[in-house]
């Protein structure tokens, strides 16, 4: 695995680009958020989905897919959002918080008969540096450590995937956070309903 230290207050746009490609390889990466550490990969790669689900452990007929993507533009390509909508996700986001939206036909097919997608705009700029560059959303998934609390230190993380032959790089970029992103379900924006309390208020 290798390893990329990219700081983000001035992010390196050689490595930004390299993470980027890793993607567009249909690799899957570590990268940091402005919450936890993520396992990411292209979002619109079906076998690249299909490993990191296996990594992961996920079922992607059942669990919530979230997508990384890099503002509310490219966001807009891949949920339903229509005004209302895009007043309330302007004033929450870039931050740390995952909304439930109502999914696009835009996305690959293992959304497919999934009405809802998880669209998330990091307050980290590497993380949407990387989807930039790459051009759509990374699919993306907290890293878990063996007991399923997350790992927040890049040290960590590299021991975690030394040896995993799945993940091909990782981003350091610097201590995470210990805690989640808040998921806030937005499908019906007179209702909104958190799902999940992380680090994010969301009122």
């Amino acid at each position: 695995m290798k390893i990329l230290t990219i700081f983000p207050d001035n992010p390196n746009e050689r490595h930004i680009a390299e993470a980027a490609r890793a993607l567009e390889q249909g690799e899957i990466i570590v990268y940091p958020t402005d919450t936890l550490y993520a396992l990411g990969c292209d979002a619109l790669n079906p076998k690249a989905i299909e490993r990191l689900c296996r990594l992961k452990g996920l079922n992607p007929d059942k669990n919530l897919l979230s997508v990384v993507c890099a503002d509310l533009s490219m966001a807009s390509e891949y949920a339903r959002i229509d005004n209302p909508t895009f007043r309330l996700l302007k004033e929450y986001l870039p931050g740390p918080f995952t909304f439930i939206l109502r999914a696009s036909t835009t996305l690959p097919k293992v959304f497919k008969g999934r009405k809802n997608v998880g669209i998330r705009v990091p307050d980290n700029r590497i993380a949407r540096a990387i989807a930039g560059e790459l051009g759509h959303p990374i699919l993306s998934t907290s890293v878990p450590d063996d007991d399923d609390h997350s790992v927040c230190s890049p040290d960590a993380i590299e021991l975690l995937y030394e040896n995993n032959s799945l993940v091909s790089l990782l981003v350091n970029g610097g201590e995470g956070a210990i805690d989640p992103s808040t998921i806030v379900d937005i499908t019906d924006t007179d209702n909104p309903q958190i799902l999940r309390q992380g680090i994010g208020n969301f009122e």
